[in-house]
Formats: C-alpha cells, sequence, structure tokens
C-alpha cells in the first residue's frame, strides 16, 4: 500500500516519488519513473538497497534475527511441522488442514520417480563429476523429459510442474549422488515419509536391508525448512530474472541452483566445514582468532556473520540443537570439530570484537558437521540446500508469474568505458 511522498532535489528539479508501506518493516521509495523524470538511474552494486518486487512470502528482519514463513516464525515450523507442511505453506500461503495435507503428501509421494530414460541421460555425465554440475544439467533436461508441463500460461501446467520439482529433485539429488560413487540408484519408496525416502536413496543399497534412523531423518527434515526459502537472494532472484523472460519453469529452477553452486551462497557450509578442519582442534583456536583480527592477513572466519542478519541468526540456534542430537544418536561424543565449533561460538558471543562487529554463528557454522555426521561427503552440501529452496524458487516463480505488475528483468548500469570512436583499418594499427 502507498503511504506518503518523498522527494528528491536533482539540479533545479524537483521529483516527487510515492513512498510505499510493506506489512512489516521498511517502507520503500517508488524510483520507477525517476529515469523518465531526470533522465537518471540509481546506482546500487549488489541491490542492497533496492526492493525488486513485492511479495507475502518471506520476511527477515535482519537487525532483531527473525525469519517468517507467511508470518509463522521459523522456530514454529522447524519445532512442530515437517518439511512438506513447509513446501504447503510457502505455495499456498496458509498452514494445511489434516485433509489437505494428507493430500498434499500423497500427490508428493507419488510423483518421486523420475522418467526412467533419465538414468541413460546420467550415463553422459562423467564418473567424477561434481554432483552440483549433474543437478544442474538434471533439472534443465527435466523441461525435455516433462515438456507437457511447460506452459506458464496454462495454471494447471504451473501446478503440475511445481509438484514434479519438488518430489523428483530429492530423486534425481540422490541419483547425482549415487552415480559419482559409483553405486546403483535407489528407486523411491512411497511408504516413507519425504526425508526419509530421500536418506533411504542416498545411502541404502540392493545387497542388504536399510533401515532409516529416525533422528537423522528428523535433523536432515529441519534443515530443509531452514532452507526453504529465504526472500531475494541471489539464487531466488536468478529465478525470478529467468522466469521474467517467460523461461519454462525447469529452465528457471536450474538457473537457480547453478547460482546456488557459488561458493559466497549455497558452498558456505562446505566452506565453514573445511574451515574448521583447518583450525583442527581447539588449541589452535587462539592462533587463528588472531589471524581473523589480522586485517592484514587473508584468513577469514567462515560461518560467522550474514549478509542480512545483523543478529544471531535464527536458524543458527536450531541448528546448534540439531547438531547435538545427530552427533549424540551416533554416538560421536568427542568429535574435534565439533569441539572447536563450540569453542568459536563461546568466543564468538563473549569476544568484544565479534560483538562489534555483529559476527554471530550462522546456519552454516552448524549445518555442515551435521550433513558430515550423516555420511553426506561435503560435495553434495549444496544438492542438499537445492533440494531444500527448490520449494522457495518455485514459490517465487509461482507469484512472480501470477503477478500483473511483473516486467521482463532489466537492470541498468552506469557505463565507464570508452566514448564512441571509429575503427580504424588493421593495416593502419
Amino acid at each position: 500500500m502507498s503511504g506518503s511522498n518523498s522527494q528528491l532535489q536533482v539540479g533545479d528539479k524537483t521529483v516527487d516519488m510515492a513512498i510505499k508501506e510493506g506489512s512489516v518493516g521498511p517502507a520503500v521509495i517508488d524510483i520507477a519513473k525517476l529515469y523518465a523524470q531526470t533522465g537518471m538511474f540509481t546506482y546500487d552494486p549488489g541491490f542492497t538497497s533496492t526492493a525488486s518486487c513485492e511479495s507475502q512470502i518471506t520476511y527477515i528482519d535482519g537487525d532483531k534475527g527473525v525469519l517468517l514463513y507467511r508470518g509463522f516464525p521459523i522456530e514454529q515450523l522447524a519445532e512442530h511441522g515437517d518439511f512438506l507442511e513447509t513446501c504447503y505453506l510457502l505455495l499456498y500461503g496458509e498452514l494445511p488442514t489434516a485433509a489437505q495435507k494428507a493430500d498434499f503428501d500423497y500427490r508428493i509421494t507419488r510423483h518421486t520417480m523420475v522418467h526412467e530414460q533419465m538414468a541413460r541421460f546420467f550415463q553422459g555425465f562423467r564418473r567424477d563429476a561434481h554432483p552440483m554440475a549433474v543437478m544442474v544439467g538434471s533439472i534443465g533436461a527435466m523441461s525435455a523429459f516433462y515438456h507437457d508441463s511447460t506452459d506458464i500460461s496454462d495454471p494447471h501446467q504451473r501446478m503440475i510442474a511445481s509438484m514434479r520439482m519438488i518430489a523428483k529433485i530429492p530423486t534425481l539429488a540422490a541419483m547425482a549422488y549415487k552415480y559419482t560413487i559409483g553405486q546403483p540408484f535407489v528407486y523411491p519408496l512411497n511408504s516413507l515419509d519425504y526425508t526419509s525416502n530421500f536418506l533411504r536413496m542416498c545411502f541404502a543399497v540392493p545387497a542388504e536391508e536399510y533401515k532409516v534412523n529416525p533422528v537423522l531423518s528428523r535433523a536432515l527434515d529441519r534443515i530443509f525448512i531452514l532452507h526453504a526459502d529465504h526472500e531475494q537472494n541471489a539464487s531466488t532472484s536468478t529465478v525470478r530474472l529467468a522466469g521474467s523472460s517467460g523461461a519454462n519453469p525447469f529452465a528457471c529452477i536450474a538457473a537457480g541452483t547453478a547460482c546456488l553452486w557459488g561458493p559466497a551462497h549455497g558452498g558456505a557450509n562446505e566452506a565453514a566445514l573445511k574451515m574448521l578442519e583447518e583450525i583442527g582442534s581447539v588449541d589452535n583456536i587462539p592462533k587463528y582468532i588472531a589471524k581473523a583480527k589480522d586485517k592484514n592477513d587473508p584468513f577469514r572466519l567462515m560461518g560467522f556473520g550474514h549478509r542480512v542478519y545483523k543478529n544471531y541468526d535464527p536458524r543458527a540456534k536450531i541448528m546448534q540443537k540439531t547438531t547435538h542430537e545427530v552427533l549424540n544418536e551416533l554416538g560421536i561424543k568427542d568429535d574435534p570439530l565439533l569441539d572447536v565449533a563450540v569453542e568459536l561460538e563461546r568466543i564468538a558471543l563473549s569476544d568484544e570484537y565479534f560483538i562489534e562487529k555483529k559476527l554471530y554463528p550462522n546456519i552454516d557454522f552448524y549445518s555442515g558437521i551435521t550433513l558430515k555426521a550423516m555420511g553426506f561427503p561435503t560435495s553434495m552440501f549444496t544438492v542438499l540446500f537445492a533440494v531444500a529452496r527448490t520449494v522457495g524458487w518455485i514459490a517465487q516463480w509461482k507469484e512472480m508469474i501470477e503477478d500483473p505488475s511483473q516486467k521482463i528483468g532489466r537492470p541498468r548500469q552506469l557505463y565507464t568505458g570508452s566514448p564512441q570512436r571509429d575503427y580504424t583499418p588493421i593495416g593502419r594499427r
């Protein structure tokens, strides 16, 4: 909704711009007509001060450490719900009734198998291909296998594509893992819940029976909930930008997956784990803390601080508890990585340097340890992130497609290259 107006003085011209108020959070200044009125664009590298869209899905208050999905605190959803309930909430805006939940779970469960030809498609990848490379390729290929749900103007096809991706991307992720370790693919089992089914597809082998550990399944389900959406981050913005051109939904999610692959985004938990391994033991922490505080030292503490959260990441609090549950269940009492992590956390919450700079532990700090304890290699960490974030990407894409005011994305630039000049024939250069 619109509020009052703001004014911008540009030379001798005064420009009136509407101020728009959200339901919560900071207001925005509508600069859509700025170029038409002044001949100027705004300059905002990284879009850190620019709202690219209007959304009703996720709200973050970084200063207070708040994350809401459709108004519900992340802590409540992770504590009391499951991942598919969160999926329903993000897609449809409300928590499901018991009947709606049962119907949604049924539809997702019975879409988990992928086209059998996709198994042969996988054989085109090198055995040592990174699982994220396989994911980008196989998700993009879904538009070739499921071209009956690529018409974005048809609400029914949009719904089918959404269901297919939430159901099938975990299957593709498990196939990517199995392919890179040389094990046979494991078909989904409809009698299992979403996360238990995924764990079985990753870790079962035909030679013996596999029993899902409910503590590990619940922990991974919680990780999926915590990663399901995070407002207009880099990969979500990529999905929206790709979608604004009218690209099919599978192509848009493949684009988001490619963006997520970057170490500054989805690879952060892998980087945090590598840092803990580099530190090695609690005895080495003082040396590395000193390196982190030294501006001239390239070493940086990974898993601390956040681009948005200027307070304790609410997801990190849940993840800390989950990490301990997993390690206790697996009998890992004296894990040196956890010892290092706990001591680093204690220092970060009490040391003036960290407090002043608000370098609190974030979700990546704990999730890497948890996934490693479950048996996932670091190369799979970002893949698991993509499995979780798929529903957020789809919800954001769906919202954008249904927004009558959406236009094709077209950021502007500040050109600093050569002005116009004349071509010189090669013999005279």
